[in-house]
C-alpha cells in the first residue's frame, strides 16, 4: 500500500494498492499482467479489466484494449480469498478529530497485510467510524491484544509517529509465562535481535544490544507467573523473544521457542497470553498528558 495520495478511494475499508510498471514493449497492459502475475490467471485478469477494476495513475479505468503504460503506475484493489471471521470485538477507548485509541483483541491484525485484509482492526475502524483516511500510528502483532493508536488526520500522523521514534511513549505490557524460581526479578533484558534467515522469527545474537525490556513479577500461580513488561525499544517480537530466551516463554506462543507446524490455523481458545496493558504520552499537538489502559484480562492456563 502506498503512502502517496491514491487517485482512487478506499473501498470497503481497504486502501488501493499500486504497481509501478517497468520499461518494456508488451503489446498491451493485459499481456503484461498475464506475464507478471501468471498465478492470477487469464480469466481473472480479463474480467477485472473488462469491468474497469484496474486504474491508471489518474484514476481512470483501464480496459482490455489498453496499451502498455510503461513507467507509469496502475492502481487496483486486492482480490483476496475469503477470510476467517475474527469473532471478537475491539472497543474504542477514545476518539477525537486526530486520534483513535482501540482495545485490540487477540487474533485480529492491526493493519491489512498478507492473508489478512478485510479481517483487520484498521478496516473495521474505517468502516465503523466512516473514516476512510484512518491510518496506523504503530502496530501490535496479530496475536497480541491491547491498546493501539490510529490517526484520523493525515497531517497529524507524523507528529504521533515521532513520539515512538523518540521513545517518548511509555508502553506497559502483561504476559503469562513459565515461572522460574532461579530467575532474579526484576531484571533488564538487553540483547541484539535479528530476524532469522529462513523465517520471520527473531533470534538473539552476539553484538551491541538493540533491544531492552524490563521484566517484573506481578504474581505467581503454581508453575506460571504473570509478568509486567516495559520495553524501552520496539523491535519486532521483542517481548516474545526476550521471555523465550529467559526460559519463561509466553503461554500459547505459536512462534517461540519453537514455530508450531500448524501456525496458520488459529485456535481461538488458546490466545497468546500477551497484552498491551497501557500506553502513556504527552500529546504533541495540545500538550495534554494522556494515559490509555486496556480493559482486557489475561486468562491463566487451566493447570495454573
Amino acid at each position: 500500500m502506498s503512502q502517496r495520495i491514491a487517485p482512487i478511494p478506499v473501498r470497503d475499508g481497504i486502501a488501493p494498492s499500486f504497481l509501478h510498471l517497468p520499461a518494456g514493449d508488451w503489446e498491451s497492459l493485459f499481456a503484461f499482467l498475464l506475464a507478471r502475475f501468471p498465478h492470477v490467471g487469464e480469466e481473472a485478469w480479463r474480467a477485472r479489466l473488462a469491468s474497469g477494476d484496474v486504474y491508471d495513475h489518474e484514476g481512470r479505468p483501464h480496459s482490455l484494449a489498453s496499451p502498455y503504460p510503461a513507467n507509469r503506475r496502475i492502481w487496483y484493489y486486492r482480490d483476496v480469498p475469503r477470510e476467517t471471521p475474527i469473532p471478537f470485538d475491539a472497543p474504542i477507548l477514545y476518539h477525537d478529530e486526530r486520534l483513535v485509541v482501540a482495545d485490540k483483541p487477540h487474533f485480529l491484525a492491526s493493519v491489512p497485510g498478507g492473508r489478512h485484509v478485510h479481517e483487520t482492526l484498521l478496516t473495521r475502524l474505517r468502516l465503523a467510524l466512516a473514516c476512510p483516511k484512518l491510518t496506523a500510528i504503530h502496530r501490535l502483532d496479530r496475536e497480541t491484544a491491547g491498546v493501539i493508536l490510529y490517526c484520523a488526520d493525515a497531517d497529524c500522523r507524523g507528529g504521533y509517529q515521532t513520539m515512538f521514534q523518540d521513545r517518548a511513549v511509555v508502553k506497559e505490557y502483561e504476559a503469562i509465562g513459565r515461572y522460574d524460581p532461579a530467575l532474579a526479578l526484576p531484571l533488564m533484558r538487553e540483547s541484539r535481535l535479528i530476524e532469522e534467515a529462513d523465517s520471520f522469527r527473531m533470534q538473539e545474537v552476539a553484538g551491541a544490544p538493540n533491544s531492552v525490556t524490563r521484566v517484573e513479577l506481578i504474581e505467581r500461580r503454581g508453575a506460571y507467573a504473570r509478568y509486567r513488561l516495559t520495553p524501552d525499544t520496539g523491535k519486532k517480537h521483542q517481548l516474545r523473544a526476550h521471555l523465550s530466551a529467559l526460559g519463561i516463554g509466553i503461554v500459547d506462543d505459536p512462534w517461540y521457542p519453537e514455530l508450531l507446524p500448524d501456525k496458520a490455523a488459529d485456535d481461538f481458545s488458546r490466545p497468546l497470553r500477551l497484552l498491551a496493558r497501557s500506553i502513556a504520552f504527552t500529546d504533541p499537538f495540545d500538550g495534554s498528558y494522556r494515559v490509555y489502559q486496556s480493559q482486557r484480562t489475561l486468562a491463566w492456563p487451566d493447570d495454573a
